[in-house]
């Protein structure tokens, strides 16, 4: 008879299409994850994973068990959360997915907040690419994804988070550094270093600059802001940028952020979970947590909990959208270092896995 759990290591593996990083995933030991999925082969009479392929790939029967494996997946966690519910616990994985340039202290703040008022449940968050983010939800590897300019899919269900202002992003020896307004046409004519053609903030920034007569000569292109703000700070060219994402650079002065006066360009970020699929009451205490201000609890359960944080100053608004309840929805934003650099404190009884890849 099959074991929940074999089907659960299965699907890990099947999902990130390695036994190592399913084993980093499940916090046990790579060993272990290969002898369980050859114990579930041998159950089944059947290869599930071509082992010759990198990365691996599955069988025909190999699918087959992963489509029917989430399904029961789904159905045991459901039941859980059903029976737990009756005691008015809060238990399960919250698995989120969201792109870099959310912010390290935001996406902190409510993780933290989450862990206190649900101890007996957990939350991985893993910062990834755009487009694995979306992928990641489809897929059934997380629950919630944060994106910036959700595309409209028949599969997905987005639901509007932020809006945050588009600034104007130079560096401190540029002509216009002494500015704190500028019309978007004095911008004519100046190098720009900006995202690549293939991400969807590029198409809406290079849209806008259309409409307002703006011709820019492209300097260079990276996927992800922490590289644009660097080519920045060096005089490779000037930018545009989210506020919230450049706060770090504001303090510390390596960078001036200057109000485009005539024109509201922002950056939409929104929440997306997968169509019809029925989320549990921890993704449902979660999802109605991002609808907070993290300011009414970043700093109060910092100190209860024996987390050091940064001062109320390192946040910066966002422009605040309600929700089809009327509530207003969380409203600031920060982003402080490169994944690989960043120090994450680890948090008690190690319930919160944090991953990342290149920052969108």
């Amino acid at each position: 008879m099959l074991e929940l759990r074999a089907v659960e290591i299965f699907a890990e593996v099947a999902n990130l299409r390695s036994f190592s990083k399913a084993a980093r995933g499940l916090g046990i030991s790579q060993p272990v994850v290969s002898e369980t999925v050859r114990a579930l082969e041998a159950t089944l009479g059947e290869q599930l994973i071509d082992r010759t392929k990198r990365p691996l790939e599955l069988t025909p029967a190999g699918k087959l068990v992963l489509d029917a494996g989430r399904d029961l997946l789904d159905r045991a966690l459901r039941l859980e959360d059903s029976v737990r519910h009756l005691k008015n616990k809060v238990v399960g994985t919250v698995r989120i997915a969201a792109i870099y340039s959310v912010g390290l202290l935001q996406m902190g703040a409510y993780v933290r907040q989450f862990e206190r008022l649900y101890p007996d449940a957990a939350l991985e968050l893993r910062y990834l690419h755009p487009e694995t983010v979306v992928t990641s939800v489809t897929d059934e590897i997380a629950d919630l994804g944060i994106v910036s300019f959700a595309s409209r899919r028949p599969d997905i269900t987005c639901i509007p988070w932020q809006e945050q202002e588009i600034a104007l992003i130079v560096y401190s020896g540029h002509r216009l550094a002494n500015r704190t307004k500028v019309r978007a046409r004095e911008i004519d004519g100046e190098s720009l270093v900006t995202y690549t053609p293939q991400l969807q903030v590029r198409t809406e920034l290079d849209r806008w600059l259309k409409q307002a007569r703006v011709n820019v000569e492209i300097s260079h292109e990276f996927d992800n802001i922490e590289n644009i703000k660097r080519a920045v700070e060096i005089g490779s060219g000037v930018a545009l940028l989210p506020l919230p994402t450049v706060r770090r650079e504001l303090e510390i002065g390596s960078l001036k952020a200057i109000t485009l006066e005539d024109v509201r360009w922002v950056r939409p970020l929104g929440i997306i979970h997968k169509k019809n699929r029925q989320l549990t009451t921890a993704v449902r205490k979660f999802l109605d947590l991002l609808h907070q201000n993290p300011d009414s609890f970043l700093f109060g359960n910092s100190m209860q909990t024996g987390h050091s944080m940064q001062t109320a100053t390192g946040i910066v608004p966002a422009v605040a959208v309600p929700n089809s309840s009327g509530r207003p929805l969380a409203g600031s934003s920060a982003i402080l270092a490169q994944p690989e650099v960043l120090p994450i404190p680890d948090p008690p009884q190690e319930r919160i896995v944090v991953q990342s890849t290149i920052p969108p």
